[in-house]
């Protein structure tokens, strides 16, 4: 900056020397011209040396993290009550919203009922082990005394003393006997292999009604909403009455959260070369004309929507973009040093400026810049 005040200063000096001093030329329309035009290139020095070493943003915003409230419940619900105030600040965990828990505590109840019954048929399936054990021995005991009767009417019939048709019928008694010991087998792997399904230790049944009933008691947890974390919410507009679930798409209402808000600003691309996360800030904020608000470069969002393109069957087309028309633009955020951040509340506007260069003088010129632009707040916009 130096430089460029050394020769501003020199170039006027030549001018008056040249013109007034000695009149060497006589000053005319056309040299003034001239003059000028020369002198206003002169100027651009501390054009570039603000826009680089403190770039200045003309639009700048408070931005705070939301929360969409939508109620988890697999049913449409009714709105109870509603326990919050609209811009009333709550703590994380403070109740916000009850909906009808008694649709929910019914369902609770009856599978608390069947996960009951389900652990008393694991006492069943082991008994019908025992049972069907109980049963193949029980055949078993039959074809000998059968297969015994066989052979003994076989002998009688064959040597005369008995009728040939109770050797038959106790014939087809064992094989009776023999396809009775085959069922009752079955069963008694058909009662072990009930008894014995498990995932992790527990019987599949009993398992699968425990799941349902903690599906359960999760929707009728989530019949009463509470606050994510620390925050506000603004345009409640949620009243008892209303029903909400899967029907209502949507959130019922916004939750600002007070946590890591920030000033993103937005800088012309070719501004940012020397801008660093770190790097000291000066914002002014509308809402508070004449003061001036000290922070930190948080980051660079180094893109923009203007380098997005989606999945399409068309092919780009690229098309010249008239000199009129704004340049692209990338944000920074920006972390303000005030301890009570409540101060800036979220959609907050103003402007903010980058000193990327504490040391140079142009930091002086944008001081002045942006008070200017700050005390005006007193009076702008001319609203009367």
């Amino acid at each position: 900056m130096i430089a460029g005040l050394v020769m501003v200063f020199g170039y006027a000096l030549i001018v008056w020397a040249v013109f007034f001093k000695f009149k060497w030329l006589k000053f005319s329309i056309p040299w003034g011209v001239v003059s000028a035009f020369v002198g206003l290139h002169l100027l651009i020095i501390f054009m570039i040396g603000l826009r680089f070493m403190t770039p200045y943003a003309t639009e700048a915003k408070v931005i705070q993290h939301t929360i969409q409230l939508t109620p988890r419940l697999p049913q449409p619900t009714l709105l109870m009550a509603v326990l919050v105030e609209p811009n009333v600040p709550v703590k994380k965990g403070q109740p916000l919203f009850q909906f009808d828990r008694r649709m929910f505590e019914y369902q609770v109840r009856q599978l608390e009922a069947q996960l009951a019954k389900a652990k008393q048929n694991v006492l069943v399936m082991k008994a019908d082990i025992e049972v069907a054990a109980q049963k193949v021995s029980k055949n078993k005991a039959h074809l000998e005394f059968a297969r015994y009767q066989q052979t003994l009417s076989s002998n009688l019939a064959r040597q005369g003393a008995g009728p040939e048709e109770d050797a038959q019928k106790w014939a087809a008694q064992v094989a009776a006997d023999n396809a009775a010991i085959k069922e009752a087998q079955a069963e008694e792997q058909r009662a072990i292999l009930n008894y014995s399904s498990e995932i992790n230790g527990v019987n599949t049944t009993v398992a699968a009604v425990q799941a349902e009933l903690d599906q359960a008691r999760f929707y009728l947890e989530n019949t009463l909403m509470v606050a994510p974390e620390d925050g506000y919410i603004m345009n409640l507009q949620a009243r008892p009455g209303m029903v909400a679930g899967d029907v209502r798409i949507g959130a019922i209402a916004s939750f600002v959260c007070d946590a890591d808000r920030y000033l993103l600003a937005n800088f012309f691309q070719e501004n940012l070369k020397y801008v660093k996360p770190g790097q000291e800030v000066e914002a002014a904020i509308d809402l508070y004309p004449g003061q001036i608000f000290t922070g930190k470069v948080l980051a660079i969002w180094q893109g923009s929507g203007a380098g997005q393109m989606l999945p399409s069957g068309t092919l780009p087309n690229f098309q010249a973009v008239p000199t009129d028309r704004p340049q692209g633009q990338f944000a920074v955020a920006i972390k303000l040093d005030d301890p009570d951040q409540s101060k800036f509340p979220i959609g907050t506007q103003g402007r903010a400026t980058i000193y990327a260069n504490p040391q140079s003088l142009f930091v002086i010129l944008r001081k002045i810049s942006i008070r200017a632009y700050t005390w005006f707040n007193w009076i702008y916009p001319f609203s009367g």
